[in-house]
Order: structure tokens, then sequence, then C-alpha cells
């Protein structure tokens, strides 16, 4: 399987990802709001709730929020009004890079037109449903720092829990599952007494696009921080990888 994005390591280089505590909080309450809303504030018939919980937590999110989220997504489930449902944008950045972007949001069109105009700007274009996501694999993702566990240990909880592989990071694992294997695999883990460091739902690139412009790397650097930085976007998935060097020129420290 294909590496992942090296997105992911350039927003923890920059630190740009949440920087406001608010912004943060106000990502994981549309999650949790989905989840409430999808199945129900119960936590224990609602492992993706239990999950959207659990990640809330460890941002240190105040419980008072936590319970407001929850809330808000059982009123949902029952009202006639719109509400805000989770969506996927897919789009092309400079380069050829591919993009899938989860959006929580009460109006797919207006979300639709502004990320339209962010692709733009930044030499990208806004695509269609199933434009760029058969590039990609849906994945469960559960982090345990390699501080924390052995690997044989890791390794042997996470075949009898019913995980798929597990990938190897810099500084933690990474198990893998299937989707509807994700939140069950988590919780086996637990269970198994593994020190989980977060769970995610991603998109992992089949084939991974080298850049090597420096412009063409500014561009689509410039457009993933763009997107994140919306209100509505929760998550933004991407399959470029850009040299250590190159980054070093567009962000020096």
């Amino acid at each position: 399987m294909a590496g992942h994005s090296k997105w992911s390591k350039v927003k923890r280089l920059k630190g740009t990802l949440d920087a406001k505590r608010g912004k943060l909080f106000s990502k994981l309450s549309k999650e949790i709001m989905i989840a409430a809303r999808l199945g129900g504030g119960n936590f224990l018939l609602n492992p993706r709730l239990r999950a959207a919980v659990q990640s809330a937590r460890s941002k240190s999110m105040p419980n008072e929020n936590i319970v407001r989220a929850i809330k808000r997504g059982e009123r949902a489930a029952s009202a006639t009004v719109s509400s805000v449902e989770q969506v996927l944008y897919e789009g092309y950045g400079a380069g050829g890079v591919a993009l899938i972007v989860e959006a929580a949001t009460d109006n797919r069109n207006r979300t639709a037109a502004v990320l339209r105009s962010l692709f733009s700007k930044k030499q990208g274009v806004l695509g269609g449903p199933g434009s760029v996501s058969h590039l990609f694999l849906r994945k469960g993702q559960i982090f345990v720092s390699k501080s924390a566990l052995q690997e044989e240990r890791l390794l042997e909880a996470a075949l009898q829990a019913g995980a798929e592989d597990l990938v190897y990071y810099d500084e933690s694992f990474a198990v893998l599952t299937s989707p509807n294997q994700f939140h069950l695999v988590a919780e086996s883990l637990r269970n198994f007494q593994v020190p989980i460091e977060s769970q995610q739902l991603t998109f992992l690139p089949q084939r991974i696009v080298h850049i090597s412009d420096l412009q063409t790397a500014s561009y689509i650097l410039q457009l993933c921080d763009v997107l994140e930085n919306h209100d509505d976007v929760l998550h933004v998935h991407s399959n470029f990888d850009i040299s250590e060097e190159l980054l070093a020129k567009i962000h020096p420290n």
C-alpha cells in the first residue's frame, strides 16, 4: 500500500492545524453532532460517537461542549429543518495532485461554491463526485506511540482484533482496518490495554505524486492551508509528497 500524504507532516511542521482552540472545538463539535445525528446519543450503541468523544477529550475539549454537541445532534435527527451533514468534495490541485475534502455543512451548494473558489485561486479545480476518490482507499487508522508499546505486543493484539495491517511512521505505529471494522478494532485494542494515541477514518492514496517544482509545491501547500482553515472543512486528504529540502525553501525555519 502506498504511503500517506506529506500533508500530515507539513501540518505538524507549520503548526497551522487548528492553531486556535475555538476553531478546533468547532470542528470536533461538528463531528460529534454528525455521529449523534446518525447513530443516536447512546455511547453503548454508537461506536462512532464514542470515538468522536474520545477524540474531543484527548484535545481537552470541555465536557459541557461535548454534551451540547450530542444534544444538538439528537435534535437534528428528529428535526424536519435542514441540519449539518457530512459531505465529500473532490478535486485537483497544482501538478495534478488529488484532494478529498471532508466537510460538515448545512448547505451543500454554498460550501461547494466557496471551495470551488478556493481551488481556483490556488491553481486547482473542484471536480464532481468520483473524480479523484478512485485514487484512494477508505481505511481506519489507529495510532499508537512507539514509546508506549512494543511492536510484537501491538502486532499480536492487532491481529486478534481483526486489523488488516500495521504501518510504521517516524514516532507511531498505525493499525489499519476496513471502514466497517474500524470502531470494533479500536474497542478491541482498548480491551487488550493498548494505549491508543488517536484514531480516524481516512483516505489513503494508492499512488503518490512527487512534487519537485517550487512554485507547484507552494500552490499545493497554500491550497491545503486555506481548505483546512475553512470553518466547514473537517479533514483534507491528498496524494502528494514534497521533499524536506523543498519544504525548507517554502517554509524556512
